[in-house]
């Protein structure tokens, strides 16, 4: 699927998403590798080719400096995405009594073949993750039911109850229509997959998660989006935060934003998605990404209301909350609102906004002191 985001969806879920028309399989997180109902068979191999040993070889194909430079990007964007599941994970699984409506049975992984890049990049995905026409599992969330089940980064996607998974171009698509049916009202999922040159069948748990997609933003301008039901974080963002738990911070907010559907009461969703179609590719329009793309500034009581949920869902994911108004301090004093396509430009850092914070974070301590239930 060109053009396509390197996903490791969090989101990645196992439903069709109405607003972007873009499929994915979504992960949730586990930490203990336990296989079930295992059988192993050989897979098919085919036979040796025959080599005319009367003709020289074939030379390798010339890696050209514009290859080695895909490859290296792409092994940074897979690195990023990587870390942006694993930040998201904790979030999305541990808070799926405050996502309301957005929560449903998710399996916690997301895949991909050499299609799911455009161009260069797909012999890069060739050369440098080894795919090919057959989806491969790309990434797995800690704690999910696939980790749960003993599904791995690599693992090849064989068949899920049974019926065979689609292959080549636009596979990434077409296999989300096939697991969405499969997942709704389910408690397990069998899956057969390739590993090592032999097939297991893996029992995966369906897991209740927030369902929302997590994906790298292939720009170096420092904001992030939440159209509804997509984040996307750019790696301007993730290079200014630096650490995981500011990165969480970014996460939890839109996440809050999501679940309280700040998009759609702004009128942003449309101009959102648009954002977030672009900016999600390998190579996004630079055009696209001047000014503020439409996307009309956030009330602050929609800030405010976002700051108290995505407060709450950190601590129950296990993040500090100590340093979350200094790090908007900190992005509102180095990316003014007046600096265009940045995150002030649309969520104003204002003074009511920031003794909220205060008083919320006030609240939690309290709560966590008297052992009461950790909701706003």
């Amino acid at each position: 699927m060109a053009g396509t985001a390197v996903h490791v969806t969090l989101h990645i879920a196992s439903r069709i998403n109405p607003i972007t028309r873009r499929a994915s399989v979504l992960s949730a997180v586990a930490a203990a590798m336990l296989l079930s109902a295992c059988s192993t068979v050989p897979l098919s191999q085919p036979s040796p080719p025959v080599v005319d040993t009367s003709q020289p070889a074939a030379e390798a194909p010339l890696v050209t400096p514009r290859m080695q430079a895909a490859r290296a990007a792409l092994d940074t964007m897979v690195t990023q995405q990587d870390r942006l599941y694993r930040v998201a994970a904790p979030l999305l699984i541990n808070n799926v009594d405050l996502c309301r409506t957005a929560a449903r049975g998710l399996l916690g992984f997301t895949a991909k073949n050499k299609w799911s890049y455009p161009g260069e990049y797909a012999d890069a995905a060739a050369a440098v993750l080894g795919y090919d026409d057959t989806l491969r599992v790309s990434g797995v969330l800690p704690g999910s039911g696939a980790a749960r089940a003993g599904l791995r980064k690599g693992d090849l996607l064989v068949a899920a109850d049974g019926r065979a998974l689609p292959t080549g171009a636009g596979a990434e698509t077409a296999a989300a229509s096939v697991f969405a049916p499969l997942v709704s009202g389910r408690t397990q999922l069998s899956m057969t997959v390739g590993r090592n040159g032999q097939t297991q069948v893996l029992k995966v748990p369906v897991t209740r998660a927030c369902a929302m997609r997590v994906d790298l933003g292939n720009a170096d301008n420092v904001n992030s989006y939440a159209d509804g039901g997509r984040i996307a974080v750019t790696r301007g963002m993730i290079n200014f935060a630096g650490g995981d738990e500011a990165i969480a911070y970014v996460l939890a907010k839109d996440i809050a934003h999501n679940v309280l559907g700040h998009a759609a009461l702004s009128r942003n969703t449309a101009a959102v998605a648009a954002i977030i179609d672009n900016v999600t590719r390998v190579q996004p329009d630079q055009t696209q990404l001047a000014g503020s793309g439409n996307v009309k500034p956030f009330a602050a009581n929609l800030e405010t209301a976002a700051d108290t949920l995505a407060l709450y869902m950190l601590v129950r994911g296990g993040y500090g909350v100590e340093r979350y108004k200094a790090f908007w301090q900190r992005l509102a004093a180095q990316y003014p609102a007046s600096v265009p396509n940045g995150y002030m430009a649309v969520h104003p850092n204002l003074a009511p906004r920031l003794a909220a914070i205060d008083k919320v974070v006030a609240d939690i301590k309290a709560k966590q002191a008297s052992k009461k239930p950790l909701v706003p």
